[in-house]
């Protein structure tokens, strides 16, 4: 294992040449191994050199002498294509990889609009703000050259009170994110007129990021963006831009609501680049137990570190991330008043935290960093040489995203997919193949979901009276308006329909989650100081009573949970273990949309009600992962309603199973957790847009019985329950985000693709990378799980 590392750390000695024959010894040390875990796949990327085209003759003169300055006398051939057809004044996506030059795609056309029309207007929306920070630094260094001509500003909530009247007044080019312009610019569009008088380009970074229920979002609000532009005479045209994946093209036409010309021909070169997949090594063969993925991910980083190499770390939760920050803290404790070499970087950070972060990555001051996928997009944090994945992201696309941060610029650099025992993780690390040479995921949007769809009318409505004749989205606007009215919120005139409550609609919704509410944490250790925040949906689950939240590798224990104040009071401690939640989810069936036979079983699709809980958590031990004590809480309850796929099996399918009633109820437990991991594969989206739940579809059974007491016949009545157990996949977001219907409609192929899952899993009774492990699904809940496969599959 320590000369695997060492040799994996070789990969970026600059001064070694032979690298391909270092990769291949490694390869050849693990091919005899491969089963008991290691390297499973290496490949090698060579640099790549670039297409260029001349400087285009409709560019301001102006631009050009600027571009020739920087060393700029031609164009990448995709940078040249997008600056041709954005002034022909079509919509564009650019689709290229990371460090491709995708900025200069809109920057081009929009800055000589800009110069020529000095009227003008361009808004820019990004994802985050970090992003929006991030892309004013470099525009910056445009209107710097450019002088008055170019007013660049950002708006969003951190923006002073006192400077917002000028930016409305003077900006021509505005940058903000969509949260911003749903809630703070669309329902003041009095205050901009002139902006929307203008508007001549919008852009909308970073495409892929708007998938599920954010990108649906983000569909209505470029509705209202355009209802309101219209309003003041303006017809903005679109530049998105997005990483790689399979559907660019239908997803930008599918929240634009218009058509788009894609452009995905690279022109840009690339450096010399390796991607490892890597395999934790089995402890316990009979149970299938790998060694914990996190402790892997901080050896490989305190090898790479160790090698003076820069590297990023990726988690996937905000608790891993903060546990490999709490390690490598400890393995690179920085001098007595020196800096740390090592920090975390997620939400729920400050502003200035976060900025401070990525100035020392772009210096170099900063060896290494943990983050969540807060880093994920495009934030200049300068040329890493080390990107390492502590587990698989949940899509292709987000792989390929998080292994582009490392070798941004130039030189050689290294991506390593630590694998967790996870199905998914299992199915990609040991089947390379399907990893590397399948197109990334699609992005799937839904912003006709009644849910969203109902509260960004309000919105409209709030913004601009509502038209009888006018379309907004597919469903029927007037039945919508009526049901508005009926409600309170909309009164209908002769001229439309108007808003008239007293509410503030873009307040109450939030573009991101369910609820728009976000809990303060206070730390009380000295004086009282606000050290960061959280969402509503991760505040119950990791700010309860006793909780250990920690933030940069401190920890804190949470004193009080103040749920109607929305904070959480927390004082310093030094823990030998961390917390994790426990939830109880129950789900009821509100409406059967669709039914269908699949196999023995029945196939079903319509609305539910989920509600969930937190009941408890677990102490887990740092290093260890060992369960050192549980405590039980009383939270609130939370309430969804949602769109879901399930299966029913039936009663007399349950009983004919040759084994005990605890074993079937340890299969199905089983059997859901593989279908899970098929599901996200078979939609592919994110692994949290899709929930898991075994619930009953319990009847009672009532029978008459003859029995004899004192020698007379007599009456009785037995009552018995019918237990017929449903296997749900529900969408996580309120109204459902259109994943349910597809997997009601991929039912066989789940099926079939679980089956073969679990069947051929090496483990004998089960494991983490199949059905769970044998201490949650029992000693027979592999052999369960089969053999109801098999008569949904085999015996249908």
């Amino acid at each position: 294992m320590e000369l695997q590392i060492e040799a994996l750390a070789k990969i970026q000695a600059r001064d070694l040449a032979p690298v391909e024959n270092a990769l291949k010894e490694i390869a050849e040390k693990f091919r005899a191994g491969r089963a008991q875990g290691g390297v499973t796949a290496i490949r090698h990327f060579p640099a790549r050199e670039p297409r260029v085209a001349p400087l285009p003759a409709s560019l301001p003169q102006r631009l050009r002498e600027i571009l020739k300055a920087r060393g700029m006398a031609s164009l990448y051939t995709h940078q040249a294509q997008a600056f041709r057809l954005a002034r022909e004044g079509r919509h564009l996506v650019v689709v290229t990889p990371t460090a491709s030059g995708k900025t200069l795609c809109y920057n081009l056309p929009i800055l000589s609009k800009l110069l020529e029309k000095p009227e003008a207007r361009a808004l820019y929306l990004f994802p985050t703000k970090a992003l929006s920070q991030d892309q004013r630094v470099e525009l910056n260094r445009w209107t710097e050259q450019l002088g008055d001509e170019v007013r660049t500003f950002t708006y969003d909530g951190d923006t002073p009170q006192d400077a917002r009247q000028a930016i409305r007044a003077r900006g021509n080019l505005v940058i903000t994110n969509p949260d911003m312009l749903h809630a703070g610019i669309l329902p003041h569009h009095t205050k901009w007129q002139r902006l929307f008088e203008n508007l001549h380009y919008v852009v909308i970074d970073e495409l892929h990021y708007y998938r599920g229920v954010l990108g649906s979002h983000l569909a209505n609000v470029l509705r209202r963006l355009k209802r309101v532009a219209k309003f003041y005479g303006s017809r903005p045209q679109f530049i998105c831009t997005s990483a790689t994946i399979a559907n660019p093209q239908e997803l930008a036409q599918r929240i634009l609501e218009d058509e788009v010309t894609l452009i995905d021909d690279n022109g840009a070169p690339a450096a010399e680049k390796y991607f490892v997949c890597y395999n934790p090594p089995v402890v316990n063969p009979q149970l299938g137990i790998r060694r914990s993925y996190l402790n892997e991910t901080r050896r490989l980083a305190k090898t790479f570190l160790g090698h003076g190499l820069q590297t990023i770390v990726f988690a996937n939760s905000r608790l891993a991330t903060e546990i490999l920050v709490t390690y490598l803290q400890k393995d690179f404790a920085a001098a007595s008043g020196g800096p740390q070499e090592v920090r975390g970087y997620r939400g729920g950070y400050l502003p200035l935290e976060r900025r401070a972060i990525e100035r020392d990555l772009r210096s170099g001051q900063l060896r290494g960093v943990v983050a969540t996928n807060a880093l994920e997009l495009g934030i200049d944090v300068g040329s890493l040489d080390v990107a390492l994945l502590a587990a698989y992201p949940g899509t292709i696309a987000s792989t390929w995203q998080r292994a582009g941060r490392a070798g941004r610029r130039a030189g050689t650099s290294a991506a390593v997919l630590v694998a967790s025992s996870a199905p998914l993780d299992q199915f990609m690390v040991q089947n390379p193949e399907y990893f590397f040479g399948r197109s990334p995921e699609h992005g799937y949007v839904n912003p006709d979901n009644l849910f969203i769809l109902l509260n960004h009318l309000k919105c409209a409505a709030f913004e601009l009276p509502l038209r009888d004749d006018e379309k907004f989205g597919a469903l029927d606007l007037r039945r919508l308006c009526q049901h508005l009215e009926e409600t309170g919120f909309l009164h209908h005139t002769q001229d439309g329909w108007h808003w008239v409550s007293e509410s503030y609609p873009a307040d109450a919704l939030s573009l991101r989650s369910v609820s728009s509410d976000n809990f303060v944490i206070v730390d009380n250790t000295h004086e009282p100081r606000v050290i960061g925040e959280t969402d509503f949906t991760s505040a119950l689950p990791t700010l309860h009573e006793k909780a250990i939240y920690i933030q940069d590798g401190v920890q804190y224990q949470v004193e009080r949970f103040d749920y109607d104040g929305r904070k959480a009071y927390v004082h310093q401690v030094d823990s030998e273990y961390f917390t994790n939640a426990i939830s109880y989810t129950k789900i009821k069936i509100l409406e059967t949309f669709d039914s269908a036979p699949a196999g023995a079983a029945r196939r079903n699709h319509g609305e539910v009600q989920v509600n969930t809980q937190v009941v408890g958590f677990k102490k887990v031990k740092f290093h260890t992962m060992e369960n050192v004590g549980a405590s039980e809480l009383t939270l609130p309850e939370q309430e969804m309603h949602t769109t879901a796929f399930w299966l029913t099996l039936p009663r007399d399918m349950m009983e004919a199973l040759p084994y005990k009633s605890t074993d079937r109820l340890d299969g199905v437990n089983g059997l859901a957790r593989a279908l899970e991991a098929i599901a996200t594969l078979l939609v592919m989206c994110d692994p949290r847009d899709l929930g898991t739940s075994v619930g009953e579809n319990v009847e009672l059974e009532v029978a008459a019985a003859t029995e004899v007491t004192d020698g007379a016949p007599g009456k009785r009545t037995v009552v018995r329950k019918i237990f017929e157990p449903n296997i749900y996949l529900y969408d996580s977001y309120p109204g459902g985000v259109g994943l349910s219907e597809p997997l009601f409609r991929m039912c066989d192929s789940l099926l079939e693709k679980t089956h073969k899952l679990i069947a051929e899993c090496p483990c004998p009774t089960g494991c983490p990378s199949c059905v769970g492990p044998i201490g949650e699904i029992g000693e027979k809940g592999k052999e369960v799980a089969l053999e109801i496969l098999h008569r949904l599959v085999v015996g249908k």
